[in-house]
C-alpha cells in the first residue's frame, strides 16, 4: 500500500477546518480524510496537502496507516473512528471531546489504547488558554487556591443546539458541559469526597436539567457547582486566594477583585494564540506533536473524570 503523511486528520467540518489552520501554521506535513467530496475539495483553496475522500475505511484500505491521527469528526462518531485507528495501530490520537458519550465507551477506547500500546487523548482546548495559565500562576504566587465554584448553565434554545442530533442531546453535559468540568478539576483537582442533587427533565434530556453539588477536591479545595439548563446563565468559574478573586466569565478574560476591594478590574493578557486560531487549539496541537503531555487529558484521566461526569447528570 502507498505511503501518506505519518499524519492524519480525520473530518472536515468545523473543528477540522480549526485544526488545520494550526497544522498549516506550524508548517507540518499531513493528509486529510474526509467523507463527502464536495464538503473536503474546498480545502483546496486555502491548502496545499493531500485530501482524500470516501471515509477512513476506503483511505486504510488504500494507504498505510499513519503513525498519529487528530480526529475531529461528529461526536457519534469519534468512538467507532478511534476504535478504528487503535486497531490499524495508530499509536499517537488526539480525539475531539467527549471522545465517546458513555464510560462503557471511554472503558473500552483505554483498554485497546493500552493492548496497542498507544497513546490517546481528548482534545479539552480550554486547558490551553492563556487565561487559564494565568490563573495557575497568580494562584502560586497566593499561596495557592482555596476554594472554587463553576457555573456550566448551556444555551439549550439556540439554533446550534437544535441542529443536534437526540442521541448527543441526551448526553448533552458530557457531549458540551465536560469542558467546563473538566477545566475546573484540571485546575483544582478532581473531588475526594462530594455530594451530587439533580432534579427536573425535558423530552432531550430525561435524566435532569437542573445540577448543583459541594465538596473537596484531591487538592484539599472546597468546591461548589451550579447549574439551570431552563433559566439563563452562561459557563463560568471563579477561583477563591488569600489576596483576591479570579473569575473567567467568559472563559477568554480574566478578571479580578482584590482583597479588600469590591472593583472589579480586567487583566491584560498577551493570548495572541487565542485571537488567531479558535482558543486554546494552537498551544493544544503543538504540545501533542512535540509530545508534551503533562497538561493534555490522557484517555486513563478521562475515564476518571467522565464517572465523575456521568454522577452529576445522573446518567
Amino acid at each position: 500500500m502507498k505511503n501518506l503523511s505519518s499524519l492524519w486528520v480525520i473530518g472536515s467540518g468545523n473543528m477540522a477546518q480549526e485544526y488545520l489552520k494550526v497544522l498549516v501554521s506550524l508548517k507540518e506535513n499531513f493528509t486529510i480524510i474526509g467523507n463527502r467530496k464536495k464538503k473536503v475539495l474546498k480545502f483546496k483553496k486555502i491548502i496545499k496537502e493531500k485530501i482524500i475522500f470516501g471515509g477512513l475505511k476506503n483511505a486504510l484500505k488504500r494507504y498505510q496507516p499513519p503513525t498519529r491521527a487528530i480526529v475531529a469528526v461528529n461526536v457519534e462518531k469519534l468512538e467507532s473512528i478511534t476504535i478504528e485507528l487503535l486497531n490499524k495501530g495508530v499509536k499517537e490520537i488526539l480525539i475531539e471531546k467527549p471522545g465517546a458519550l458513555t464510560s462503557k465507551a471511554v472503558l473500552k477506547i483505554k483498554n485497546l489504547a493500552n493492548k496497542k500500546k498507544s497513546n490517546v487523548f481528548i482534545a479539552y482546548n480550554r486547558r490551553f488558554y492563556k487565561t487559564v495559565k494565568l490563573i495557575k500562576k497568580i494562584s502560586e504566587l497566593d499561596g495557592g487556591i482555596m476554594s472554587m465554584n463553576f457555573e456550566f448553565t448551556e444555551r439549550t434554545r439556540s439554533l446550534k443546539f437544535r441542529k443536534r442530533s437526540g442521541i448527543v442531546k441526551r448526553k448533552w453535559l458530557i457531549a458540551n458541559s465536560s469542558h467546563i468540568i473538566d477545566l475546573a478539576f484540571f485546575i483544582c483537582g478532581r473531588p475526594k469526597k462530594w455530594t451530587s442533587y439533580s432534579s427536573g427533565k425535558v423530552y432531550w434530556h430525561p435524566s435532569s436539567i437542573r445540577f448543583s453539588g459541594a465538596g473537596i477536591t484531591e487538592k484539599n479545595i472546597l468546591f461548589s457547582y451550579h447549574s439551570d439548563w431552563q433559566s439563563p446563565g452562561q459557563w463560568s468559574l471563579e477561583f477563591m486566594t488569600k489576596k483576591r478573586r479570579l473569575m473567567l466569565k467568559p472563559l477568554e478574560e480574566l478578571k479580578q477583585i482584590q482583597f479588600k476591594s469590591n472593583k472589579i478590574s480586567k487583566l491584560k493578557i498577551n493570548n495572541k494564540f487565542d485571537i488567531k486560531f479558535k482558543p486554546g487549539i494552537f498551544l493544544q496541537t503543538k504540545n501533542f506533536l512535540e509530545r508534551k503531555y503533562s497538561n493534555l487529558c490522557h484517555i486513563e484521566d478521562h475515564l476518571k473524570n467522565i464517572k465523575i461526569y456521568e454522577k452529576i447528570a445522573n446518567y
